[in-house]
């Protein structure tokens, strides 16, 4: 279990949990704001779980972390072309709740249950009560019809952007267009002079795909900890 008061305290963090490299999944059944953010300032990525008591929140100090920095953004041939195609729109948080509803129907396993998806959007409502934490909603818009044919949740602290969940549609004529939004949010982070990207787990291939590197919990940290009190 993992509180508020362990978060805070210095000593501890560090020698019981950061430097513990036996363990990377922590629990609690704390599903305020504040405490979601204090998680997500100290560099943990919080999903949930389902348990006989309920549902708790899930942070996890991962063991190593996905980053792009943007001079390493690859394009493949296939999205630059789509880069010239005007058949789109890409927006920030223009549809945030139609966003966090889409990722159960998106996804069969999905870890954003309800009582998740309803701290996102009381996050979301009082954005413009914190000074240095903001969660946002990506999406890339047909101009067709105004579908979301991809979107992601993710937030901001400093100069750093970390991503929660996304989906894509499967639509074939919309083949590529997951990968598109991608390189549109690294472009606008890059234009908005962002330190970093943080992909969260190094495992799934597109991220290397795309240009992140994978750092170990204690270089993540060192770039994070700085990165994080910047202001974007």
């Amino acid at each position: 279990m993992i509180t508020s008061a362990i978060l805070n305290d210095k000593a501890y963090f560090e020698e019981n949990i950061s430097l513990n490299m036996t363990n990377s999944y922590y629990w609690s059944q704390d599903w305020s704001e504040e405490f979601y953010i204090e998680l997500a300032k100290a560099g943990f990525i919080s999903t949930s779980y389902d348990t006989p008591d309920g549902l708790v929140i899930l942070p996890e100090l991962q063991y190593n972390y996905a980053l792009l920095d943007f001079k390493d953004l690859h394009i493949s041939k296939k999205v630059k072309k789509l880069l010239h195609v005007e058949d789109y729109n890409f927006c920030i948080s223009t549809n945030f709740d139609e966003v966090v509803d889409k990722f159960s129907s998106a996804h069969k396993y999905n870890w954003l249950k309800e009582e998740y998806a309803q701290l996102l959007k009381k996050l979301y409502i009082s954005n413009d009560k914190r000074d240095n934490f903001k969660i946002i909603s990506v999406e890339l818009l047909s101009c067709e019809n105004k579908e979301i044919i991809a979107g992601e949740v993710g937030y901001i602290i400093g100069k750093t952007y970390t991503s929660l969940s996304g989906f894509s549609s499967r639509d074939k004529k919309y083949t590529n267009y997951g990968t598109l939004q991608l390189v549109l949010l690294a472009k606008y982070l890059e234009e908005n002079d962002f330190s970093f990207w943080n992909f969260g787990h190094p495992h799934m291939e597109y991220k290397q795909r795309l240009g992140c590197k994978v750092y170990t919990r204690s270089e993540f940290l060192q770039r994070w900890n700085k990165a994080v009190l910047q202001q974007a």
